[in-house]
């Protein structure tokens, strides 16, 4: 059975390797690839490449994106979470996403970048830039194995996600303001 142009439906399958995999199940893992790649191009565009980005080939240690600024020798992993503004939970102005707790371990050189992506025009925002370890302290367990997020993406929103809430624009000038502080911390005493 194949979708329609443009349609995605969970009754279309194949097989791979032996398993059972549904189109909407490639077709989310292959947006979220994308949307790491675009989150990357775009940061290391709206620095005027002071930014640059090393990517995973393998996920299995909850990080998708490795930052970096061009001369330093600090990085900054990042785990993105996205979904699309057409989303339901979004249609009702709620960003909900759980990071699994398997692959997570706070630390200060890791955050987690949530991000309500427009597919159709590749439009970025609002997007919520957090520290794993703020993340660690302010987020529900969902399932015993998942840390959920659970934010109002209004413009309105009065959550604990707020302090972290930016446009995207934002989103390289922070990177770079952390990395900074990596630096520093990094220098030895004089």
């Amino acid at each position: 059975m194949t979708p329609s142009p443009g349609k995605e439906s969970a009754m279309t399958s194949r097989e791979h390797h032996g398993n059972r995999v549904t189109m909407s199940t490639m077709s989310t893992a292959r947006v979220g690839k994308a949307v790491e790649h675009l989150v990357a191009a775009s940061c290391i565009l709206i620095s005027n490449a002071e930014l640059n980005v090393s990517t995973s080939f393998v996920d299995d240690e909850g990080v998708d994106l490795v930052f970096h600024r061009r001369g330093g020798v600090a990085t900054l992993a990042v785990q993105v979470k996205s979904r699309s503004s057409d989303a339901s939970t979004l249609r009702n102005r709620r960003f909900r996403a759980d990071v699994s707790r398997k692959t997570f371990s706070p630390r200060a050189d890791l955050y987690v970048l949530f991000v309500v992506i427009d597919r159709a025009t590749a439009q970025f925002g609002p997007v919520w830039f957090v520290p794993s370890i703020d993340f660690a302290e302010k987020s529900t367990i969902a399932a015993k194995t998942s840390l959920r997020f659970s934010a109002n993406s209004g413009q309105e929103a009065r959550d604990r996600w707020v302090p972290f809430r930016m446009s995207f624009s934002e989103l390289p000038i922070a990177i770079l303001k952390k990395l900074g502080t990596l630096e520093a911390d990094r220098q030895p005493p004089q």
